[in-house]
């Protein structure tokens, strides 16, 4: 009598196969190919297609979420073992085959259906025994071996086998590994290591090749991090460069090549007097280079050194832009351009910003407009100036006003 502990059929999951791709991917694998035996699919290329749509595939799932359900049937997707084709028109079904062809039918099957029926209406012992001997007989014939192929996992017979002394890992892992940026001479590399130690633990696997694919990813992390604290304990050499990945971000970065060249023999020869002995160096040149590019477009644009001005001089937009915030007319400013261009060629005096020089003589100017004296719009330096002046003698006053030069000091 069944248990009511165990009220449905239970799932039976081969140990080697989940020991090969994993517990959970056993168990999706076997839960379709039980779907695909007791319901109707469609055959397509060789291949048995089963529709299934997101509800089918969680009451055949009931211990796991839907998220968990398309985690594990994206590992499948990856290693090559399931194949999904979306229903045009239906966000929540899919058709889902396992990839590996269908069988044909045995040869004896077929002959036994099509054998003669005569026997059957032979009414004598010795007809019956006569036509028996002619009817073909069920004897169960021993196929030949043939490979097994399910996406990359092979075996000679379709179970678990041993590793051989000459494995070798077959082109679709390799091309899996450079996915991942490994190296085929890494790859291969590893080869007769992992076949001793398998062979030493005498185990056996339904695919060497995707334990080989794992065993390869590992020790590739391992390496890398292996190369990274390398190069965090390497002092600095005198022959250090930066690597192509840390002069390519710096040239997108719009620096000059010529500029990185230049800059690196200063950095070497900092570090080498400091004696540094850890730290990744390519990041730290990375950021030395970005400190002194910005300073260096500073020292471009102003580099504090005092300049006669030039014939053909020109205030920034800035300027314009100060002049605006102070409500003073852009026109007006423009017009001042020249008289303050020639006053200053005139007297050949440097100075290190012409644009705060243009800026002070604008604003000085604007205040002692005859209109803005007159509406008192003006600021109380322009007032005080103007007092003094009508309380003094007319001509020297007069005098005092066109000559006065106190913007330029």
């Amino acid at each position: 009598m069944q248990s009511s502990l165990i009220p449905e059929r239970p799932l039976i999951i081969s140990p080697t196969l989940a020991a090969t791709i994993g517990l959970e991917e056993s168990v999706l694998l076997h839960v379709l190919s039980e779907l695909m035996m007791y319901r109707a699919g469609v055959l397509r290329q060789g291949l048995n297609w089963l529709e299934l749509d997101q509800q089918a595939l969680l009451d055949a799932l009931p211990f796991w979420a839907w998220i968990d359900v398309k985690r594990v049937q994206k590992s499948l997707q990856d290693l090559g073992l399931i194949l999904i084709d979306p229903i045009t028109g239906r966000d929540d079904s899919w058709l889902f085959a396992i990839n590996q062809r269908a069988a044909p039918q045995s040869a004896p099957v077929a002959a036994l259906q099509s054998a003669p029926q005569s026997a059957a209406n032979s009414t004598t012992h010795s007809t019956t025994h006569s036509a028996t001997q002619r009817v073909p007989q069920r004897v169960p014939q021993r196929q030949p071996q043939r490979a097994a192929t399910v996406s990359g996992v092979r075996t000679r017979d379709g179970s678990a086998a041993y590793i051989s002394n000459d494995w070798q890992p077959d082109q679709e892992w390799l091309s899996l590994c450079r996915q991942h940026g490994v190296p085929d001479a890494f790859a291969l590399s590893l080869v007769p290591g992992f076949v001793m130690y398998w062979r030493d633990r005498a185990q056996s696997r339904f695919s060497w090749g995707n334990a080989f694919y794992k065993h390869v990813l590992r020790e590739w992390r391992m390496e890398q991090t292996r190369r990274g604290s390398a190069e965090l304990d390497a002092p600095m050499s005198a022959d250090w460069r930066p690597n192509a990945d840390a002069v390519s971000i710096l040239q997108n970065a719009g620096i000059s090549e010529a500029f990185i060249d230049d800059a690196v023999p200063e950095f070497v020869l900092y570090w080498r007097e400091r004696g540094g002995q850890n730290g990744a160096w390519n990041t730290r040149f990375i950021e030395h280079i970005r400190r002194q590019w910005a300073r260096y477009q500073v020292s471009v644009v102003n580099d504090g050194v005092p300049r006669p001005i030039a014939d053909d001089w020109q205030p920034s937009p800035d300027v314009f832009e100060v002049l605006r915030l102070a409500e003073i007319d852009e026109a007006f400013a423009r017009g001042k351009v020249a008289e303050f261009v020639l006053y200053w060629r005139d007297t050949g005096q440097p100075q290190s910003s012409w644009n705060t020089r243009f800026l002070q003589f604008v604003k000085y100017s604007w205040a002692r407009r005859p209109e803005a004296i007159k509406t008192g719009l003006t600021d109380r330096y322009a007032k005080d100036q103007f007092a003094a002046e009508r309380g003094g003698q007319g001509l020297e006053a007069a005098f005092k006003r066109f000559t006065d030069r106190s913007w330029a000091e």
